[in-house]
C-alpha cells in the first residue's frame, strides 16, 4: 500500500476497489459520484488553484448560493453519569420479551466477514474512549459532590399495581465495536440532501465502505459497525437537487407551483476515522455497576433514530408526520402535527428507548403576505388594501411575527433558504441598495428589470435577511420553508387546540405508541438495527408500582393565621375595565357571591369593607401612566389602607402585566383578576377557585395536614425542631429572544410544622443562565424571613429544584449547594442538614393499568424500580388524579441527601405537601415549593416582558447583532406590603 501522506487533499488508491474515472477527465451522468480524482497534487494550494481553474465557475455559484445558508450544529454534549453503588433487586420482567431474546444474538453478514478479517489486525489499535477525571483538589471536590446513591432497594409502603411503562428494552452486544467517522460536506447542504448524498455514496461506492451501510446524523457524524478500506476517504457528488419555481399571482398569492424543477450540484464529502468504541463498561474498583460509555449511547441513539429520520421531520429528539393522524390547522398561520419521541436512557433493567407521542405546532408553508393576513388581525384585508401602509406598532408586530423564520424566494428557481432577522426602516418604494459597481439602484427598478416584476405592495417594508448588511427580499416574493417549528408563544385558542390534539385517554395514547413502535417509522423497521446486531422489544416494560395513602386534611373548618389580617375584614375594592351594560349590571351579583365564599374560607370581604366600584374604559390598560394613577385614586380612596383589588376586565389584554406591575411594585396592593364572560356564568366552581386564590394571597390558607408532617416522619422530624421547605426555577425568554434576561426565583416556607406559607424571591441574571446566581443572597433573605417569624433558625432544609436536565445535574449540585452552604454560613455557628432535589416535569416517560380498566393511573402512584436510575435516588410519582388525557408522572431526582432519607420517607413527604397548595384542595402534579417557585418566576418574567414591549424592545437593532452578553434588566422592587404575601398565586 502506498504511504499515506498527511495533507488533506491526499489521494488514496484503494485495494481490490473499482476503478475511478477522474471527473474532468469523462463527463458525469444524471447520478454521478467520483471518488479521490486522481490529477489532484497533495499540495493544498496547487489543489486550489487547479480547482479554480479546471472546474467550471458554477461550482463558486453554488458554494455561494448555500454558505451560511445552513446553521448545521454539533450534536447534544452526551449525558453525564456518575458512579453508582451496585445493582438493585428488580421485580418479576416481562417474561414476553426475554423468552424472544433468550437465544445468542447473530451477527449481520456484513459485520461477521468484516470482524474475522480483522479481529487480529485491530485488536492492538482498537480503544476505548475514556473521559479522565481531574486530580488533586478538583478529584476530591468532585469525590465529595457525587450524586446521592439510593439508599436502599426501593420504597414498601402502599397497595402494589401492575403497570405499563413506554419504555422498551434494547439488547445489544457490547463487544460491537463501532467506528466513528467525522464528515465535511461542502457547500454546506441540508440535513435532506446531506441524506441523499450518503444514500448515493452507500450505493455506488459500497466497497470504500467495506460493504456496511453506515448511520449518519445528518450532520458530521457517520457510525459503521466495521472499519472502512480507508481512514480518510474523500467523494466528488454530482446531485441533482429540486428548486422552486412558483408562479406569482395577483395579490400576492404564492399558493400556485410550476412542477418543480432539477439542476445538478457538486458536492465534495471528506470523511476521516475519529474514534472505535464498543459499548464495556469502564467499572472503577470497589464499583459493582458502571454507566456505558457515552459515546457508545450516543452512537446507538444515531443508529435507532436513522429509520425514523429518513421518513419524518426530525425536530430535536422528537418526529412528526402528517401520515400519523394527518396535520390540523389551528389558526393564525400555524399547523398542528402528531409525531412521536424516543430517547435512550440507563435504567436498571438495562438500556431501554422512550418512546412517547407528541404533539407540536409548525409554521404553515405559504407566501408571507398570505401568512401575516392569517397571523395577524389588523391585516387581514391586506390583499384588498395593497397601498396600506404599517404604523409603528404594526411594524412591531409584523417584525415579531416573522423575526427567525426560513423563507425561500419564488421569482427565479433557487434552493436557497434565508433567514428573516428583521424588517428594513423605509418602505419598498423608498428602498435602494448599491449594487457591485457602487450605483445606486431602487428596489422596485431592480425587479422590474431583472425579473420583469412589478410589485405590488410598495408601501410595506422589505424584509431584512443578513445580521451584518444591507440584504433585502420583497414580502410578495417570499414563500414559508416548510418543517419550521412554530416556537412562537401559542395564542390561547392555539393552545386548546394543540392540547386537543394530543389529549388521548390511556388506552388510545397506549395503542398509538405500540402502532409506532411495530410501525413502517419504528426505530426498529429499517436496516439499521441489524446492521449493529441491535434488537429493541416491541413490548413495553411491565413493573410493580406502589399507591400511597393519601393524608387526612383539616377541611372542616376555616384556616387562618392568627396574625392574618383576613379576620379584621379586608380592605378591598373592585375595578371594572370595559365591558358592556348588561355585563356591568351583574357585578352586584357576582359580589355577593364572592363574599359568601371567601367568608366561609375565613377572609371577610363584607360590604362595609367594600370601597365605591370603578368603571373604566377598557383603553386604560393602553396607558400606563392613566393606569398608575387610578391605581393611586382608587387607594387614596381607601384612606391608603387597601389590601385587595379585584379587577373585572372585559377579555385579556396584554396589559395585564402592566396592572400586576405597577399595584405589586409601586402602590402595594396585591390584585385578583377576572373575566366578565366568567363572573355573568357564575359557575360555583369558579367562584370557589377566585376565594381560594383572593384567601391565599391576603395571607390565609386553607389546607392544612390533620397529621403534622413530624407525626409522618417521626425518625427525622421534631414540632420543636423546625423545618424549611425552599423551591426554585428559572425562566427562560422566548427561543428567538437573545436580550431579555432570565429570571429566577426562590420561595421558602415560615410556619411549622404546618409549612404552608411561603414568601418568595425574584432576580433576573444574565441572559438564558441556568444556574441561579444571586441564591445565596435569596436563601439569606429567605432564613431570615423564617427566623423572623418562628423566631429560630430551620435544623433541616429540604430544597426542591425545578427544571433542571440531566446534561446539569453536576453544575447545579456544584455551585447552588455552595450558595446555600454560603448562605447558612452568613449565620453565626449554624449548618442544618440539606436535601437537594430536582423536580422534573418535561419528561416523556408514561405509566399505563395493566388491568382493563382503561383510567388513568391513581393519585399517590409511585415507581421506584426497574425504569429508574440504576443507582442514584430517583423515583416517579403522580400525585395527582389524571381527568383529561394520560397522566404525567413527576420525575424526582435527589441530588444530595445530608437528611438521609429513606426511600418511604421522601416519597411520603412529597406526596403529603402535594396536598398543601393553597390554590385548590386536590393534590397537585408537583410538590408546592417547587409549583411556587415557578409561579413567582413567571411574575418576575412578566415585569420585564411589559417593560421590554413598552420600551419598544421588540424594534431594538441590539437585538439583531450584538457583540457580547446582553445587559440584565433588574427586576422592579417590590413593595413592602406585597413582598411577604403569595402575590404570584
Amino acid at each position: 500500500m502506498e504511504e499515506k501522506t498527511k495533507t488533506h487533499h491526499t489521494n488514496k488508491r484503494i485495494p481490490n476497489s473499482k476503478s475511478r474515472t477522474p471527473l474532468l477527465h469523462k463527463p458525469p451522468p444524471f447520478h454521478h459520484v467520483h471518488t479521490n480524482p486522481l490529477l489532484f497534487p497533495s499540495s493544498p494550494q496547487q489543489n486550489l488553484n487547479l480547482f479554480s481553474t479546471s472546474i467550471h465557475s458554477s461550482y463558486y455559484y453554488y458554494y455561494y448560493c448555500f454558505y451560511s445558508q445552513f446553521h448545521n450544529t454539533l450534536p447534544p454534549p452526551p449525558l453525564p453519569f456518575h458512579p453508582s453503588p451496585p445493582l438493585l433487586p428488580l421485580p418479576p420482567p416481562d417474561q414476553r420479551f426475554f423468552n424472544s431474546m433468550s437465544k445468542p444474538l447473530s451477527l449481520s453478514p456484513v459485520v461477521e466477514r468484516k470482524q474475522k478479517k480483522q479481529v487480529s489486525e485491530h485488536k492492538a489499535n482498537s480503544r476505548n474512549i475514556e473521559v479522565s477525571g481531574s486530580t488533586g483538589r478538583e478529584a476530591e471536590a468532585e469525590a465529595a459532590l457525587a450524586v446521592t446513591k439510593r439508599p436502599d432497594s426501593g420504597g414498601q409502603d402502599g397497595s402494589v399495581i401492575y403497570l405499563l411503562a413506554n419504555h422498551f428494552l434494547v439488547k445489544f452486544d457490547p463487544s460491537q465495536k463501532i467506528y466513528h467517522y467525522n464528515v465535511d460536506i461542502s457547500p454546506h447542504p441540508s440535513k435532506e440532501i446531506a441524506r441523499m448524498i450518503k444514500q448515493k455514496l452507500v450505493e455506488t461506492e459500497g466497497d470504500s465502505f467495506s460493504g456496511a451501510v453506515p448511520a449518519f446524523d445528518g450532520r458530521q457524524n457517520v457510525y459503521s459497525p466495521v472499519e472502512f478500506q480507508e481512514d480518510r476517504l474523500e467523494f466528488f457528488v454530482n446531485l441533482p437537487v429540486q428548486s422552486c419555481n412558483t408562479l406569482m399571482k395577483c395579490g400576492g398569492d404564492l399558493r400556485e407551483k410550476q412542477p418543480q424543477k432539477k439542476v445538478d450540484k457538486l458536492f465534495r464529502v471528506s470523511m476521516r476515522l475519529v474514534s472505535k468504541f464498543d459499548g464495556k463498561k469502564q467499572r472503577k474498583e470497589g464499583e459493582s455497576w458502571a454507566p456505558l460509555p457515552q459515546e457508545y449511547i450516543h452512537a446507538l441513539d444515531v443508529i435507532l433514530r436513522e429509520n425514523p429520520t429518513e421518513k419524518c421531520t426530525s425536530i430535536g429528539r422528537s418526529f412528526y408526520s402528517s401520515s400519523m393522524g394527518g396535520s390540523k390547522e389551528i389558526g393564525r398561520g400555524a399547523v398542528g402535527l402528531r409525531g412521536f419521541f424516543q430517547s435512550l436512557r440507563q435504567t436498571q433493567q438495562g438500556l431501554a428507548l422512550n418512546m412517547d407521542l407528541s404533539i407540536a405546532a409548525f409554521h404553515e408553508s405559504i407566501g408571507v403576505i398570505a401568512y401575516l393576513q392569517k397571523r395577524l388581525e389588523f391585516l387581514k384585508d391586506l390583499s384588498r388594501n395593497k397601498g396600506r401602509e404599517l404604523s409603528l406598532e404594526e411594524k412591531r408586530e409584523v417584525e415579531k411575527a416573522l423575526k427567525n423564520i426560513r423563507v425561500f424566494v419564488c421569482h427565479r428557481e433557487t434552493v436557497q433558504r434565508y433567514r428573516v432577522y428583521g424588517l428594513t426602516e423605509e418602505i419598498t418604494e423608498s428602498l435602494r441598495f448599491q449594487d457591485r459597481d457602487g450605483k445606486q439602484l431602487r428596489v422596485m427598478s431592480y425587479f422590474k428589470d431583472h425579473y420583469n416584476y412589478e410589485i405590488q405592495f410598495k408601501r410595506l417594508p422589505c424584509l431584512q435577511i443578513s445580521r451584518t448588511r444591507p440584504c433585502y427580499l420583497p414580502m410578495e416574493l417570499c414563500m414559508i420553508c416548510e418543517g419550521q417549528k412554530f416556537l412562537g408563544k401559542l395564542s390561547d385558542d392555539q393552545t386548546a387546540k394543540i392540547m386537543k390534539m394530543g389529549c388521548q385517554k390511556p388506552n388510545e395514547r397506549k395503542d398509538t405508541i405500540d402502532k409506532v413502535m411495530a410501525g413502517p417509522v419504528g426505530p426498529s423497521s429499517g436496516n439499521q438495527t441489524r446492521e449493529f446486531n441491535l434488537e429493541v422489544s416491541r413490548d413495553m416494560t411491565l413493573l410493580k408500582g406502589r399507591v400511597l395513602q393519601p393524608p387526612k386534611l383539616k377541611l372542616d373548618r376555616p384556616r387562618n393565621l392568627v396574625e392574618s389580617r383576613a379576620f379584621k375584614g379586608t380592605r378591598w375594592a373592585l375595578m371594572s375595565i370595559g365591558g358592556s351594560s348588561d355585563q356591568k349590571s351583574t357585578i352586584p351579583k357576582f359580589i355577593n357571591e364572592l363574599t359568601q365564599k371567601c367568608e366561609h374560607l375565613g377572609a371577610f370581604l363584607s360590604k362595609n369593607t367594600t370601597s365605591n366600584t370603578f368603571f373604566e374604559p377598557s383603553n386604560i390598560l393602553n396607558n400606563i401612566s392613566l393606569l398608575e394613577l387610578k391605581l393611586k385614586e382608587i387607594q387614596r380612596a381607601a384612606s391608603n389602607n387597601l389590601q385587595l383589588i379585584i379587577c373585572v376586565m372585559e377579555r385579556k389584554h396584554k396589559g395585564y402585566g402592566d396592572l400586576k406591575r405597577i399595584a405589586e411594585t409601586r402602590i402595594g396592593v396585591v390584585t385578583q383578576c377576572c373575566l366578565y364572560p366568567n363572573i355573568t356564568k357564575l359557575n360555583s366552581q369558579f367562584v370557589s377557585n377566585l376565594a381560594l386564590k383572593i384567601n391565599a394571597k391576603i395571607g390565609g390558607t386553607m389546607t392544612e395536614l390533620y397529621n403534622s408532617i413530624p407525626s409522618h416522619i417521626p425518625r427525622l422530624f421534631r414540632l420543636d425542631e423546625p423545618v424549611i421547605f425552599m423551591g426554585a426555577d428559572v425562566t427562560h425568554p422566548h427561543p428567538f429572544d437573545d436580550c431579555s434576561p432570565s429570571v429566577a426565583a426562590v420561595v421558602g416556607s415560615i410556619n411549622w410544622p404546618e409549612a404552608n406559607r411561603y414568601v418568595s424571591r425574584m432576580r433576573s441574571q444574565t441572559h438564558r443562565q441556568e444556574i441561579i446566581q444571586d441564591l445565596d443572597v435569596m436563601v439569606k433573605e429567605l432564613l431570615e424571613d423564617f427566623h423572623k417569624a418562628l423566631k429560630k433558625l430551620p435544623n433541616r432544609i429540604i430544597f426542591f429544584r425545578d427544571g433542571v436536565s440531566e446534561t446539569q445535574f453536576k453544575k447545579v449540585l456544584q455551585e447552588e449547594l455552595q450558595s446555600i452552604k454560603t448562605a447558612c454560613s452568613k449565620f453565626h455557628s449554624y449548618n442544618p442538614t440539606i436535601t437537594f432535589a430536582v423536580v422534573q416535569k418535561r419528561h416523556h416517560t408514561r405509566l399505563f393499568r395493566c388491568d382493563p380498566v382503561h383510567e388513568n393511573i391513581p393519585p399517590g402512584t409511585v415507581v421506584d424500580t426497574v425504569i429508574t436510575h440504576p443507582k442514584e435516588f430517583d423515583f416517579y410519582l403522580c400525585s395527582h388524579l389524571g381527568v383529561k388525557g394520560t397522566s404525567k408522572p413527576t420525575h424526582y431526582h435527589i441530588l444530595w441527601d445530608e437528611n438521609e432519607f429513606t426511600s418511604d420517607e421522601l416519597q411520603r413527604l412529597v406526596y403529603n405537601l402535594c396536598y398543601t397548595f393553597v390554590r385548590c384542595t386536590k393534590p397537585v402534579s408537583i410538590v408546592p415549593p417547587a409549583y411556587y417557585a415557578h409561579l413567582a418566576a413567571y411574575r418576575g418574567r412578566l415585569y420585564i416582558e411589559r417593560s421590554s414591549e413598552t420600551n419598544g424592545g421588540s424594534m431594538n437593532p441590539s437585538c439583531v447583532s450584538r457583540v457580547g452578553p446582553p445587559k440584565t434588566i433588574p427586576l422592579p422592587k417590590l413593595s413592602d406590603n406585597v413582598k411577604n404575601l403569595m402575590f404570584y398565586c
